[in-house]
């Protein structure tokens, strides 16, 4: 039997929806404020990010937020798009 631990309680994974699942790993992916510096040029991190984030949106049967995300996903992986330089430096 498959678990996890939130908090101080173990939750099943069954009890679980299917969007509530992806809902955690979208959570889990996402590229928090203090990693953003360390992980915003990483590629395989960024492309998690917003595959995960397409399929909460694709589950959730919104599939107009799904493609931009999934677009950059691929734009991650290929190449063709890179981390845009941080507001906050080089003023």
């Amino acid at each position: 039997m498959l678990e996890t631990t939130q908090t101080t309680q173990t939750v099943n994974l069954n009890e679980l929806s299917t969007v509530e699942l992806a809902q955690a790993l979208a959570a889990r992916l996402a590229i928090h404020e203090k990693d953003w510096h360390r992980l915003k040029a990483n590629r395989s991190a960024r492309a998690c990010e917003q595959a995960a984030a397409a399929l909460v949106f694709l589950l959730k049967k919104q599939p107009e937020e799904a493609l931009p995300r999934l677009n950059q996903a691929a734009g991650w992986l290929d190449r063709s798009i890179s981390a845009p330089p941080c507001p906050t430096h080089g003023k």
